[in-house]
C-alpha cells in the first residue's frame, strides 16, 4: 500500500456471530473472574447486612452495578425507605448516561436496532472499558455483536457469584469481602494503561490525587469534587493538545 492510500481500516469478522464469539472469548477471561470475585464479595456484604438472599440475587441480575448496589445495601442497614434506597440507587447509576453515550455513535446507523436497550443494560465499568479500549480496532458492524458477547458473560456470572457470596457468608473473612470487591475498580483503571487518548489517563491521575485530598476537606462531596476537577482537568489539557496539533501539525 503506498502512502497516498487510503487506510482500509480494522478487518471485519467472517460474520456477525464470530464477532459475538470474540467477545465471549475476550469475557471469559480476566473480566469476567473479577466481576465474579467482586459479586462474591457483594453477595457476603449484603447477607451481613441482613438482605434477603432473593433481594441480593435480583440486584445483581437487574441493577447489574456494584457502586449502586453497595449503596442499596448500606441503605438498607440503616433502615432507610424502599423510595429512599431505589432513588440512591437510581442517581449511582446516572453515570452510564455519558458512557453510554460515548458507545452508541461508534455503532453504524444501520446496525442500531431495538436491541440498544438490551446493550445499555449490559453497560457497566468493565464492559464500557473494553469497548472503549477495543472499538477503534474492530470493524464498525462487528462493534454490536462484540459487545452483546462479551456484555452476557460478564453479566450472566454476576447473579451466580452473588449468591455463592451470600452461602458463604460467615465464612469469608471481613478485609477478604472488601477486596473482593474492590477487585472491579482496580481492574476499570488497569483496562485503560491501552488506552491512546492522554485525556483518560489524565482524568484517572487526577482523580486518584484529588481524591484523597478532597476527602480531607469534605469526605461527603468529595468523589463529585475530585471527578468534576479532575474530569474538567483532563478534558481542558486534551482539548488543548489538540488545537496545537491542527495549529502546528509538524
Amino acid at each position: 500500500m503506498s502512502a497516498h492510500d487510503p487506510d482500509p481500516g480494522p478487518t471485519p469478522f467472517a460474520s456477525p456471530r464470530a464477532a459475538f464469539r470474540e467477545g465471549v472469548w475476550v469475557a471469559l477471561g480476566a473480566p469476567a473472574v473479577v466481576l465474579f470475585a467482586g459479586m462474591v464479595g457483594f453477595g457476603a456484604l449484603s447477607q451481613s447486612v441482613g438482605m434477603s438472599f432473593w433481594s441480593s440475587v435480583a440486584s445483581s441480575a437487574l441493577i447489574y452495578a456494584l457502586p449502586g448496589q453497595i449503596v442499596m445495601a448500606e441503605m438498607f442497614a440503616v433502615g432507610a425507605s424502599g423510595l429512599l434506597v431505589s432513588l440512591a440507587a437510581a442517581l449511582t447509576a446516572a453515570r452510564f448516561l455519558p458512557m453510554m453515550l460515548t458507545v452508541i455513535p461508534q455503532i453504524p446507523a444501520e446496525h442500531r436496532t431495538g436491541r440498544l436497550f438490551l446493550m445499555a443494560h449490559l453497560v457497566a465499568m468493565t464492559s464500557w472499558a473494553i469497548a472503549v479500549r477495543s472499538f477503534p480496532r474492530l470493524a464498525p458492524q462487528d462493534r454490536q455483536p462484540y459487545f452483546f458477547g462479551f456484555g452476557l458473560v460478564c453479566w450472566a456470572v454476576c447473579t451466580p457469584g452473588t449468591a455463592l457470596g451470600y452461602l458463604m457468608a460467615g465464612h469469608v473473612p471481613g478485609p477478604l469481602t472488601l477486596a473482593l470487591v474492590f477487585l472491579n475498580p482496580l481492574f476499570f483503571l488497569l483496562s485503560f494503561t491501552e488506552v491512546r487518548p492522554t485525556g483518560f489517563r489524565l482524568a484517572i491521575v487526577a482523580g486518584a490525587v484529588l481524591g484523597p485530598l478532597s476527602y480531607l476537606v469534605s469526605p461527603s462531596y468529595s468523589l463529585i469534587v475530585s471527578g468534576l476537577i479532575g474530569g474538567s482537568l483532563a478534558y481542558a489539557v486534551q482539548r488543548l493538545r489538540q488545537r496545537t496539533t491542527i495549529q502546528d501539525p509538524s
